[in-house]
């Protein structure tokens, strides 16, 4: 595995993700409490054995620049890394990346320089636990050009996704970007090929594309120089590539989810809590998932009601009641509070005297959430500010509505409170 690059695509403004992308990158926002996005694509790559990574990034990359060079540090005797690459003006190219496929051949020529054998390539969105190397050999052993990872879906889901086609031997023989209909019925493939059961391959008879692709070195190159105009690999290069190159599926058949929406990203998180056995889970040994280690202390529950909700480090939870939801680090919650599916994401530091206040009559609202506070099926960004007496219910069942004036906006009916917003007491959203 010493022989293929992992490259994780983390470029897009992500703004079907605003306002969590407002300051920072896609890949940098919070997850499950503790964690960010991008630690699930380079957690996947350490515990397959692939420790040469490079992050593409171009919106708002500070944080995630930040979050990597601290999180991911190899001792000085191994010969991995994980660098951050941001789009850049040459005298060659004066663009920022136009695509997947183009924010690699901005970087080519130092890929090209590497003693690599393939290129991995990975989107810094999606949440799921994966060995590479599996992968990797099923590439080797059917000699394929390319291989993209696969999902089988059933026919409800299927519209959604780019769908392929594959024949007897697995091979991708035909693309269809999220067909309908007619259309959406000639996508139809055994699944069985691919190592499903007859009863399972019934169930989910069509595949769709995980956007994970591997590429021999001289292949990927080949094409990105030959193809100068095609920004973006799952809709141009790929499917471009298919009749004159062996590309190969393989098939994925566990939890996978596209974090590209704040409804998607608000179920994943609030899944991680669901008892027994969640989808996907941060509790495995054998592949952990990785994030900055920050040497935080205990998190308190004085006199407090939690039920199927994860607490991370160094919290400081005061007689409240918390219900099925996920709370970030360095939170800080006064007594009376009622919080329920909700994502709390914490705080990046403490205010003086964080065990001491709780006060409501301070001159300015302290960091985290003031006394006899009720949350309900809202997300609160980093740093803010939450009054007392403060009720966020969407109590009037909002479905979308901007209100960056007040600290908030409403996707899909989910509060978001932005971060580092201040929600005066006795406010009702």
């Amino acid at each position: 595995m010493n022989k293929v690059l992992g490259i994780v695509l983390g470029g897009g403004a992500g703004t079907r993700l605003y306002p969590l992308t407002k300051t920072r990158a896609k890949p940098a926002v919070p997850l499950g409490g503790k964690h960010r996005l991008i630690d699930i694509p380079i957690s996947n790559c350490i515990n397959s054995g692939i420790s040469k990574i490079y992050v593409l990034t171009q919106f708002n990359s500070a944080s995630l620049n930040s979050h990597i060079s601290r999180a991911y540090s190899f001792s000085g005797f191994q010969q991995g890394f994980v660098e951050i690459l941001a789009a850049q003006q040459t005298p060659e190219n004066l663009d920022w990346f136009q695509g997947t496929a183009d924010a690699v051949r901005q970087y080519l020529p130092r890929f090209e320089d590497m003693d690599i054998d393939e290129y991995l390539i990975l989107s810094g969105d999606h949440l799921y636990r994966m060995d590479y190397s599996d992968f990797v050999e099923h590439h080797r052993r059917t000699n394929a050009d390319i291989t993209l990872s696969v999902l089988p879906v059933d026919h409800d889901r299927a519209s959604s996704f780019g769908l392929m086609k594959i024949d007897d031997s697995g091979r991708i023989i035909d693309f269809s970007e999220k067909p309908k209909g007619d259309a959406l019925k000639q996508m139809q493939v055994d699944t069985t090929t691919l190592g499903l059961s007859a009863e399972e391959a019934k169930e989910k008879p069509y595949i769709a594309s995980m956007g994970i692709y591997l590429f021999k070195r001289d292949v990927l190159i080949d094409l990105l120089k030959q193809q100068p105009e095609s920004p973006d690999f799952g809709k141009e290069i790929i499917p471009k590539s298919a009749k004159d190159h062996n590309v190969q599926a393989y098939l994925f058949n566990d939890y996978w989810e596209d974090i590209g929406t704040i409804e998607s990203f608000f179920n994943a998180n609030l899944a991680l809590v669901k008892q027994p056995n969640p989808l996907f889970s941060f509790y495995d040994e054998s592949a952990p998932i990785y994030t900055r280690a920050r040497y935080l202390p205990p998190t308190k529950h004085l006199k407090c009601e939690v039920t199927e909700s994860m607490i991370s480090e160094g919290c400081i939870l005061k007689e409240c009641r918390i219900t099925n939801s996920v709370i970030g680090i360095r939170s800080r919650i006064e007594s009376g509070c009622t919080i329920e599916d909700s994502l709390i994401m914490g705080a990046d530091y403490y205010q003086a005297n964080i065990e001491r206040r709780g006060s409501c009559d301070t001159a300015k609202i302290p960091l985290g959430i003031g006394a006899n506070t009720t949350i309900q099926h809202a997300i609160v960004d980093k740093n803010a500010r939450i009054g007392c007496n403060v009720k966020i219910l969407n109590k009037d069942r909002v479905e979308e509505a901007d209100r960056e004036e007040d600290g908030f906006y409403i996707r899909s009916g989910i509060v978001v409170v932005l971060r580092g917003a201040s929600i005066p007491d006795d406010t009702i959203i």
